[in-house]
């Protein structure tokens, strides 16, 4: 599958690829089913994609990029205005979608942000990944890490900015201070200068920051190096040069994508939720979903994963883990009726308590959930739709688990993956729905993360694992002395940095075993 004419599934890579433009962007790859497999970023669109279908390049390529090339069988491109642009877009999709073949952004990396709060006695610039609501201002976030740097440190020296850390530097922090010496610092801290003029300077470097007066800025800053450049003050102009440099890199304009916003894309949440809300009969989009996973390991480590999207996409903060407790053996009938009925009696008990007036209520219990979410008494909102990864055992698993705690209508459907069949309760025949349609490309995206999470999980715990099994063969330890290890100290890691004394605490470790351990462990 060298060639573009080889990868023809459904559509005419090669006729697409002629209408790509030369200019900056990001692209996305999708496999037969639509599902995005890949996001990259491109200085020049056309040329980037077409070294994707040039035989020469799958005859160097890694294993993983030949997979990916294999796996090919669509893609979209965004065009956007510069490289900046490009990047921030390439990694907010990179978190939205979670590509297969993507490695760079899967850690959740982030790109700086500058953070200034306005209200201390003397505000100073801080970088930072993340964006809090704690009442400071933010901007970024910017794509070019080391010129932001760049950037800041050369304001803080213009303006005379401080950089120090206390929130309220006085004479103490003074006497250790050379900022002020080599002029780098108005001294704001010993009254070199009033609160006022301080916040006008800081006023002036975040309108620098925003890109507001760039043109006279520039201007200014190469006209400054011009004259040293005439005046044979070499060192002077190219460090005026590298300003300038770093100065366009941070403040050139560049659209802010946020996570799950603002971005054109063919995935349609509002439009997929419609789509699959009509295709399982609902009553309407269903705006929370819940999947589940289970992932095996081996028979002894079985655990499982919820993620919930909201309005169609990631909802993270409310995405659950659970190691299975009740079931011996792989099965995964039981254990997704386990962890079902886990989330589901917590989310009952949960929002009971505080609500006694529930109990003498004649209402259905998804009634109640309901009318609880709709006054703001629910602590967490019932799904409108559950889904089970797996066909009919796990459906049916799921919904005797549900039909339990008194959950007989909740909307619960099984996806099993094979060939995307949809099983609803009591149905033999599956929903089949076309691969085209937003609808199943939403449930392939919520199933595909569930899976991501309990694998991820189910890894954590393998790596923990193993750095226990260190302790299998210290000669110096039981079993049980083992598990009262970890359960005080909670991993290897942690016992390893102990001293002898702090492990001699444990009844039946004496400190000369303690010390044996210490010194197996290394």
């Amino acid at each position: 599958m060298g060639s573009v004419e080889e990868k023809q599934v459904g559509v005419d890579l090669k006729e697409k690829l002629r209408g790509v433009s030369h200019k900056p962007g990001v692209y996305l790859m999708k496999d037969r089913l639509g599902s995005i497999i890949y996001v990259g970023k491109a200085r020049d669109l056309k040329k980037r994609l077409s070294t994707y279908f040039m035989a020469s390049r799958k005859t160097r390529a890694d294993i993983k990029t030949r997979a990916l090339i294999d796996t090919i069988a669509d893609f979209e491109t965004h065009e956007v205005r510069n490289e900046a642009e490009a990047l921030l877009l390439e990694g907010k999709l990179i978190k939205d979608y979670r590509p297969r073949y993507n490695v760079a952004f899967r850690d959740d990396k982030r790109f700086l942000l500058v953070k200034l709060k306005r209200d201390d006695p003397w505000p100073r610039f801080q970088m930072t990944r993340m964006k809090k609501d704690d009442g400071s201002r933010y901007f970024g976030p910017f794509a070019h890490s080391s010129a932001l740097k760049a950037t800041i440190e050369w304001l803080n020296r213009r303006l005379g900015l401080r950089t120090c850390r206390p929130r309220v530097p006085g004479e103490t922090e003074y006497k250790h201070c050379h900022a002020d010496v080599i002029r780098n610092c108005s001294a704001p801290c010993v009254d070199r200068i009033s609160r006022d003029e301080y916040l006008e300077r800081v006023d002036e470097a975040c309108r620098i920051l925003e890109g507001k007066g760039r043109r006279e800025l520039f201007d200014e800053l190469e006209t400054d190096m011009q004259k040293a450049a005439g005046k044979m003050n070499f060192e002077k102009a190219g460090l005026l040069r590298d300003v300038v440099a770093n100065l366009r890199k941070t403040i050139s304009p560049t659209r802010q994508f946020t996570r799950g916003r603002g971005v054109p894309t063919t995935v349609k949440p509002v439009e997929d939720l419609a789509d699959l809300g009509e295709a399982l009969g609902l009553a309407g989009p269903p705006r929370v979903m819940e999947c589940f996973d289970i992932s095996n390991v081996s028979s002894n480590h079985i655990v499982a994963s919820m993620v919930r999207f909201t309005e169609g996409r990631p909802d993270n903060q409310n995405y659950r883990r659970y190691r299975i407790r009740t079931v011996k053996g792989q099965d995964d009938f039981a254990s997704m009726a386990e962890v079902v009925r886990r989330r589901y009696s917590r989310i009952l008990l949960e929002n009971s308590d505080g609500a006694p007036d529930l109990e003498e209520s004649q209402e259905d219990v998804i009634d109640i959930q309901r009318r609880l979410a709709k006054e703001g008494r629910a602590k967490i909102i019932l799904p409108d739709l559950v889904i089970v990864d797996g066909g009919k055992g796990q459906l049916s698993s799921a919904v005797k688990e549900l039909r339990r705690i008194g959950l007989h209508e909740l909307p619960v459907i099984g996806l099993a993956k094979q060939h995307e069949e949809i099983f609803t309760p009591g149905k033999s025949e599956p929903i089949l729905i076309p691969h085209d349609r937003g609808a199943l490309k939403l449930l392939q995206r919520i199933r595909d993360e569930a899976h991501r999470f309990a694998n991820g999980y189910n890894e954590l715990l393998y790596r923990r694992r193993m750095k226990e099994s260190l302790l299998d063969d210290c000669p110096a330890i039981s079993p049980k002395k083992k598990q009262l290890l970890l359960k005080k100290f909670g991993s290897v890691a942690r016992i390893k940095k102990a001293s002898a004394e702090q492990l001699a605490e444990i009844p039946g470790i004496s400190e000369k075993s303690a010390s044996a351990i210490l010194e197996w462990l290394g």
